[in-house]
């Protein structure tokens, strides 16, 4: 009952407050919202920053190590793994639903959505830059960066930098 009630209090309110770094009242927003995914997810480390217009629908089989955050207007969804000292640009996205589409003789619209159990792991130590776009079950490694507005399509090795549409490893940080 409390995690539905967190759940009700951040969507209608929290989710909007002023970024965590607002020069007037960003620790006391950053407060807030914590103390309410602390009660939302699966598990919320210490020191998480959830950013302004986080979406993480239900916050189900969501789970977020110490000092890592969910970057501003950033869609995450159930059953997320985050380590620790994860850093999130704004606007990123993971999408684990697609629409159907096998029928050529029935609008796509109509079709529905292909629902997945789909996980996303982003292990310790990883920077994730601003506009990246999750597709799918993906497992993110160690010490990895993701440069802004890449599109991650598959999975890659520790310490990679990945970049690009679709993704490729630009080098290794080792």
């Amino acid at each position: 009952m409390i995690k539905e009630i967190c759940l009700v209090i951040y969507y209608a309110f929290a989710r909007y407050l002023p970024k965590s770094n607002a020069h007037f009242g960003g620790n006391i927003y950053k407060k807030i919202r914590y103390l309410l995914c602390k009660n939302i997810f699966e598990y919320c480390g210490e020191n998480v920053n959830i950013q302004r217009l986080a979406f993480f629908g239900s916050g189900k089989k969501i789970s977020i190590g110490n000092n890592s955050g969910l970057g501003i207007n950033c869609r995450v969804h159930d059953n997320t793994i985050i380590g620790e000292n994860v850093m999130m640009g704004p606007n990123c996205y993971m999408i684990a639903n697609a629409h159907l589409f096998e029928k050529t003789d029935m609008p796509m619209r109509l079709q529905g959505r292909k629902e997945t159990t789909d996980q996303v792991i982003i292990e310790d130590d990883v920077w994730i830059g601003r506009d990246v776009m999750i597709i799918g079950s993906k497992h993110i490694k160690t010490g990895s960066i993701l440069g802004a507005r890449c599109v991650l399509t598959k999975d890659f090795p520790e310490y990679s930098i990945i970049g690009g549409n679709p993704s490729k490893l630009i080098r290794s940080r080792k």
